[in-house]
């Protein structure tokens, strides 16, 4: 008898998991007068408040790979909230606009900031959120972004960049001023990463005293983690493909580095 109730047990739990969703939900938020959508994704059967995680987009805007990625991190017991860089969730479908959308972003180092820390002050409120524990993570586009506002002494506790852009234009941070520890997670042979990009972040970090890391993957190129890179790449002939094996090192090296810090 005491056997068959273990099981039953055992079986309304994973019922129970099972019907708990990972949810998401949009939020319409503003900077200054711009009007920002973006997304909160948590683990509702998870009660108590967890660390965390903004997340800022590729140079494409909010795509599919975002919302994957998001639901991962909630999965891992985070709260992610899908920051919009560009307002009203504007997309690119080509790489001129994404350029542009881009741009228009990473050309304004205020924009930049504001928006960020709009996504981030909507995280932060979130019910499931243990506000003292936030970092940051960024694809591409959304890489650069989370550098260079660690750089700018935003308030994180850990942030991880993937395939990142290494595009620097905060100013060069004073030592002590850095909040964050940074992982950067980029592709050995992508092209849009350069070694003086490279060397002129690691003569910052050094300076500034920062606790970071960089683990370049063998053979991986631009956006590795995103599946609809490869077809991508090959519809505008650009250095975009898919790498599963260095997608998954990549993650669970990140898995890794985030817990560390969000989870102690």
């Amino acid at each position: 008898m005491r056997t068959m109730m273990v099981v039953a047990l055992c079986a309304m739990a994973m019922a129970a998991r099972a019907n708990a969703a990972i949810k998401e939900v949009p939020v319409t938020y503003s900077d200054g007068e711009a009007t920002m959508k973006g997304f909160v994704v948590y683990d509702d059967a998870v009660t108590a408040k967890r660390p965390g995680i903004v997340m800022v987009h590729e140079w494409w805007g909010i795509t599919q790979h975002i919302h994957n990625e998001a639901r991962n991190f909630a999965q891992q017991g985070y709260t992610a909230f899908i920051a919009d860089m560009y307002g009203d969730a504007k997309t690119a479908d080509n790489p001129k606009d994404a350029s542009a959308l881009s741009g228009s972003v990473m050309k304004n180092p205020a924009v930049m900031e504001s928006r960020f820390n709009a996504a981030r002050e909507q995280l932060a409120k979130q019910a499931s959120v243990d506000p003292q524990r936030i970092g940051a993570v960024g694809y591409c586009f959304g890489g650069a972004v989370v550098i260079n506002e660690a750089r700018a002494g935003a308030d994180l506790a850990a942030v991880a960049g993937f395939h990142a852009s290494l595009g620097l234009n905060t100013p060069a941070p004073a030592p002590g001023t850095v909040k964050a520890k940074i992982l950067i997670l980029n592709g050995a042979d992508d092209p849009f990463a350069k070694r003086e990009q490279y060397a002129a972040l690691k003569k910052d970090f050094d300076a500034a005293k920062v606790d970071y890391r960089i683990v370049e993957y063998p053979g991986a190129v631009h956006a590795f983690t995103n599946p609809e890179a490869t077809e991508l790449g090959k519809k505008f002939n650009l250095p975009l493909r898919y790498d599963a094996k260095a997608d998954q090192e990549a993650k669970a090296e990140a898995a890794k580095f985030l817990a560390a810090d969000l989870k102690k």
